[in-house]
Formats: C-alpha cells, structure tokens, sequence
C-alpha cells in the first residue's frame, strides 16, 4: 500500500489542525497563528514536510526511532498480529505469545538480575507504575512509611500527574497541583550552569552527597527510592561528572535506597550499550523503559524488575495495571525492533563507529564564538550557548531567547535540532552514518552561524 501523498494544501491541514488538535507542551493559541509544520512521511533519518522539504532528523523524533524511519518488517509484523490476535488483555489469569516471548527478550538484554517486565504504554505510564512499585515494596516488607521518593531538579520522568511528581521541571509544577505529596527533588549534577568557580569532580561529588543530606534529613526510615536519568535528557542532555554516579550508587547501598534508572531516554542502544547503566556502572533494582524499546513504531513502555523486587511484589496482590500492559502488537513490534538492533548489530555501530566520530565532530563545535561546552554520551549530545565562553555566562535576554533562534535556523537549514533554553540538543536515529554525520555538523554550524549574526544584530550578545 502506497502512503497518501496527495494530501490537502498545507495552509488548509493547518486550519483543519488549529480548529480541532491540542498540541502537548505548546501555546496552542501561538501556535495556531504561526501554523504547524506537517510531517507527511520519513525514511531513514529523514523526513519530509507537506511542501516537501527534507529534513535530517537529529531528535529521531522524541529520543525514540532508533532504528530510523520506514523499516517495513515492522510494519509487517504489526499488520500479521493484528489478523492474528489484534487486542487481549493480561488481566485475570491470562497472558499472550508476544508478551511472553518480548519479556523473555527484555530479561535477557538487561543487565544483572532485572529479569522481571511491569508493561505500560510510554514512559510517563511507567514512572507512575514504579511510585505505586516502590510504596507497595515497603508496605510488603513492613515499612508503609517507607513513601518518600527522592528525585533531581531538572530530570524529566514523564507527564502524568505521578511522573510529572517526580520530574523537576518548574514549569510543570506551576500547573495541575504537582508535585504530589512525599516527592523531593535534590539538585542536578549541571556543572556548567551551577558548578561555579569547583572542580566538576569535586561537584560532582558534592551533588551526589546532597542525596545522602537528604535521606538523614527525611529519616532513612522514610526514604523509599531515589530516580534519576543516567543521562538527563529533556532537561538539556547533562552529563553528570565522571564522580557522580559512583558516590550515588554507593549511597543507595549504604542506606538501603531502592535505585530507579529511567532508561526511557537512554535505553536499547542511545550511550553505544544495550543500557544507559551498563556505560555509567549503575546497578539499579527498577529500570523505566519505553522510547527505543519499539524504535516509537507502537506506544510501549515498561518496568524492569529486579529478581528481589518481584520476588516482594510476586507475594501480594498489586492492584495496578492498564487496558493496554502489554498490548500484543506493541509487544510483537517491540520484539521485531529488538531483533533488528540485535541482527544488524546497531548498538554496536553505535559504540564502534558512529559515537567516537559524532563525539570528535561534536566537542569540535566547542570553537565556534556561540558554544561553550559540548557534551556528548553515545548518540546524545548537548551545546551550551553563551555570550562570553571564559566565564560560562547566561544571556542577559530571557532564557530560550536565543536557543528559538538557533532551533528556527536550524529548520531553515533542514536539520531537526531541539533546544532547551539556551542549551542546543540532539539525539539522532542509531543508524547515523559518518556522512549523514558530517551533514548533520555542516548544517549545525551554518545555523549557528546565522544565530550568531542575528544575536548580534539584535544586540543579544550581552551576559546577564
């Protein structure tokens, strides 16, 4: 079957969008004034709008089509398992083919004893699940005020009520009466915007032992959980310094911390291992999947379990769960998804191939007269933007101010890069080739370019 390529004008989908589509994360009153873009297809790495312009997608969508666009043994698998068994639910008693052999798969792929699968439909579903995880694990065990779960500011862990919670996103707390109770949020492990005048080992190990302060200060007795990001990723890509994650690690050992990694981001190949932990040494007991897991092919997500923490789950009834825990063509499509990272062995072309030549172009950017840092795990890489690189200053204009500008250029110049505040980001496809590299730096440095000149112009260039 053919895609549908004579589609309505761009201006009249536009109006059709604004009159009846509610965009996530937007000013949907903004936004219906300056028009969506319209994606109407995508191959490989790229895409293409309804005017037909091509662009290199350097977000793989959100963080999510790994094994980029247009993959037809995907297709063809959602399409046999929905003549053959389009919908069951894994309630009363029951299970299916795909979600047995997908949970067989998953325990084999992750590290140390995470043998055991929790299902969701996305990442924001999982987080919500592992709130209800940890506070039943303690009920179990006989400690109900064992509730506090600890997280970062800045760290994104989805946008339900619950995941949201745990998220340090202010912008997000200001709305819908979050954080709920018995959530705390410790600072971040960003140097380059709050390590100051340290060391950033030295930082980071100051960051890690605020979650240390805070178990003493809430009582060891109350904390439940601590949840991080190996990686941030929706926070701006912030790579914590190389002491961070072992002073953690040795923290929730010490005190008995259930450690949840959200591996949303991070997972089935983005840092060149199958998992985030694997390349930062984390030992988690809850791992939060989703994103990579079907390459964003089908909504799935999940909860990786340790043997410990089903086992203490396995002896209760957890009265949690969703219509759509494991549903069968979500689960098939996953499976062939990991099948094809596996086969065409793209996480190792990640780790071989790709990440070291996107790392060496990448920290080369640190040169042009907008960039002060550039970071970079794997295929996730971060540029800090600012007026005056010695002193790693902030723009004097409100944040995000001159990140729009670079994110606009970017589009003019066919390339999909996000921006968070004034921090630019990407998280291309894992297929990603040297050339597609080059092309994707070519076409990041002519927008930045461009943004220099317009911040110049707009007389931007001035620290706050």
């Amino acid at each position: 079957m053919n895609m549908i390529s004579n589609h309505m004008p761009t201006a009249e989908l536009q109006a059709l969008d604004a009159a009846h589509h509610v965009h996530p994360f937007s000013s949907n009153a903004d936004l219906a004034k300056e028009g969506s873009r319209v994606i109407t297809r995508a191959r490989g790495v790229t895409l293409t709008d309804s005017d037909g312009n091509e662009f290199l997608d350097a977000m793989a969508g959100l963080w999510c089509v790994n094994v980029g666009y247009g993959r037809d043994e995907l297709a063809d698998v959602a399409a046999r398992q929905m003549r053959e068994l389009p919908y069951y639910n894994t309630f009363f008693k029951t299970t299916h083919v795909p979600v047995i052999a997908l949970s067989r798969k998953i325990a084999e792929l992750a590290p140390g004893d995470l043998n055991h699968v929790f299902y969701a439909a996305g990442g924001s579903e999982a987080n919500d699940t592992n709130i209800r995880l940890v506070r039943t694990y303690w009920q179990v065990k006989g400690k109900p005020e064992k509730n506090v779960i600890i997280s970062r500011k800045n760290a994104y862990h989805g946008s339900t009520v619950g995941s949201a919670s745990l998220g340090g996103m202010p912008a997000m707390h200001a709305q819908g009466g979050i954080p709920i109770p018995n959530i705390h949020h410790i600072n971040q492990p960003n140097w380059w915007a709050e390590g100051g005048d340290m060391d950033p080992e030295a930082f980071g190990l100051q960051r890690a032992r605020e979650l240390e302060e805070a178990i003493l200060e809430l009582g060891e007795d109350r904390v439940a959980a601590f949840i991080a990001e190996p990686v941030q990723g929706a926070g701006g890509v912030i790579v914590a310094p190389d002491s961070y994650w072992p002073e953690v690690q040795r923290i929730c050992d010490k005190y008995e911390i259930l450690l949840i990694a959200d591996e949303v981001i991070c997972g089935f190949g983005r840092t060149g291992n199958w998992f985030g932990s694997q390349t930062l040494n984390i030992r988690p007991d809850i791992m939060t999947i989703a994103k990579g897991l079907s390459s964003g092919y089908a909504p799935i997500g999940g909860s990786i379990l340790s043997d410990e923490v089903a086992e203490v789950i396995a002896s209760t009834e957890f009265n949690h769960g969703y219509t759509y825990s494991g549903h069968p063509v979500a689960a098939a499509v996953a499976l062939e998804n990991l099948r094809i990272l596996e086969e065409e062995k793209i996480v190792d072309h990640v780790r071989d191939v790709a990440a070291p030549y996107l790392k060496e172009k990448w920290e080369a950017m640190v040169d042009h007269p907008l960039i002060g840092e550039a970071k970079i795990v794997g295929m996730m890489g971060s540029l800090a933007m600012t007026p005056h690189q010695e002193s790693r200053a902030t723009f004097a204009a409100p944040k995000g101010t001159v990140g729009l500008i670079a994110r606009d250029r970017c589009f003019a110049n066919g390339l999909v890069m996000r921006h968070v505040g004034d921090r630019m980001i990407i998280s291309p496809p894992l297929i990603l080739t040297p050339d597609q590299i080059d092309t994707l730096i070519s076409r990041a440095t002519k927008a930045l370019d461009e943004t220099h000149a317009i911040a110049k112009e707009q007389g931007l260039l001035v620290p706050a």
